[in-house]
């Protein structure tokens, strides 16, 4: 259920539809608009009484839902939600006429294997980060990630190069860590059914990355990022990092086309790993491409200088050349669709 307020509503009269919605059991969600605000209404199994809501003052109708998904639904919010992220050298947005890029490696390895590859992120104009201190493997031999070392490595990155930083959370644990001192705490893709720690997502100060499962449809994809909505925390960015498929010459099936879909259904921006969806360097740049041409908000971006000595996914990073390349082409791309790159 949606309840649409007028353009003039006062907050009080917000206040005091949002407080109806709580007495009847439910859980409201305030979002405003360019116009208007909307109030999204959850945990109701039933039909709401739309009478009661619609004799208020400010409301102007009550609209049914019929998705699974309410909040990341373009039903509630028809404009695109724009994510912006605060760093040192200058805010970062997700969503809006601006195409954000976030790059670095797969894992932090060591301090001066990050410091480097900063250096040349900041150096390409680039203002987020990425690099795991947590890294899920598939196997229970393979590197690890440093853990809360690797945080501090990366809080370090923030306040000697002004980047804002982007790292993975892989339990609930690890969660109340990164969020001390992350910018963005990104869910990866086996966590992504992850409930326990969507909600626990969904209750941090932090902006959330979701990467879509290995296997999950695009329902799955939205409604994991509902999870996350309904908790209120309503700065997702949503991440396809390629699917599992019959292919044998990539890691992953890159899905450029969940792009336009997820962009119709909702208003939650969406971000491209080509890095992942491809598991192949040579393949980076050019559906790097193909991802801004098809209209993505954003780009994750794994570089390595070294990558075939590096601890994680080296076959998938490009080296820093390569990526002041790709930024410089997607530069070009994002131009002729009236866009920047930030």
């Amino acid at each position: 259920m949606l309840v649409v307020m007028q353009s003039h509503a006062t907050d009080a009269q917000i206040r005091a539809v949002c407080e109806r919605i709580e007495s009847l059991g439910y859980k409201a969600h305030p979002i405003p608009g360019a116009g208007r605000t909307a109030i999204g209404i959850t945990g109701n199994t039933g039909v709401v009484d739309i009478a009661s809501m619609e004799g208020m003052p400010g409301v102007v109708e009550c609209i049914p839902v019929s998705k699974p998904y309410k909040l990341v639904s373009r039903d509630v919010k028809e404009e695109n939600t724009v994510v912006r992220i605060k760093t040192p050298l200058g805010d970062v947005t997700f969503g809006g006429p601006a195409i954000g890029v976030v790059a670095g490696p797969c894992a932090i390895e060591t301090a001066e294997q990050a410091f480097e590859i900063a250096g040349h992120i900041k150096a390409a104009g680039i203002r987020l980060f990425r690099g795991g201190a947590y890294k899920p493997r598939t196997s229970p031999y393979s590197f690890q990630g440093l853990g809360e070392p690797g945080l501090k490595i990366l809080a370090e990155i923030r306040e000697r190069f002004g980047l804002g930083i982007v790292t993975e959370a892989v339990d609930n644990e690890s969660l109340d860590l990164v969020e001390k001192y992350a910018d963005v705490i990104q869910i990866g893709t086996r966590n992504m059914q992850n409930f326990s720690l969507l909600k626990h997502a969904g209750r941090a100060a932090k902006p959330i990355l979701l990467k879509r499962g290995m296997s999950a449809t695009l329902d799955e994809f939205l409604m994991a990022a509902e999870y996350i909505m309904s908790e209120g925390n309503y700065n997702v960015i949503l991440c396809e990092r390629g699917v599992r498929t019959f292919s044998d010459f990539t890691r992953n099936t890159l899905d450029l086309s969940v792009i336009p879909a997820v962009q119709r259904r909702s208003h939650l921006p969406i971000v491209v790993d080509p890095s992942h969806g491809t598991g192949r360097r040579n393949k980076v740049l050019p559906l790097s491409r193909a991802a801004v041409a098809a209209g993505a908000d954003g780009m994750l971006v794994e570089v390595h200088h070294d990558p075939d000595h590096a601890l994680s996914d080296g076959p998938q990073s490009i080296l820093p050349e390569e990526f002041v390349q790709l930024v410089g082409e997607i530069r070009q791309i994002a131009a002729v669709l009236h866009r920047t790159i930030n």
